[in-house]
């Protein structure tokens, strides 16, 4: 059964992308070829669907890191820090427009 689930994971577009629908139709076919009982497949569908959850998430995160370490390797700066350094910029030209008037 874990070597069965192992191919559904794989197939496709993985895990993380399985639909509802098709963890159903998998199970289906599954009862079909007498691998699942007809009263597992609720337990079935699932544990398919959470398990895609938790490789989404885990992609997620993954990426994320990945990005932050990136941004912190070629020295980026967020969208906050920009608009923060823009800030400071415009109350610094106002400054000096300031003293140039005076």
């Amino acid at each position: 059964m874990l070597d069965l689930m192992r191919k559904v994971f794989l197939a496709g577009l993985g895990a993380m992308f399985l639909t509802k629908e098709k963890a159903e139709e998998v199970a289906e076919e599954l009862v079909h070829q007498g691998e699942l009982r007809r009263e597992e497949v609720k337990n079935f569908v699932e544990q398919l669907l959470n398990k895609g959850k938790e490789q989404q998430a885990l992609l997620q995160e993954t990426v994320s890191r990945e990005i932050n370490r990136l941004r912190n390797e070629w020295g980026l700066v967020t969208k906050a820090e920009m608009a923060a350094l823009e800030k400071r910029v415009a109350e610094l030209e106002a400054k000096l427009v300031s003293k140039e008037e005076q």
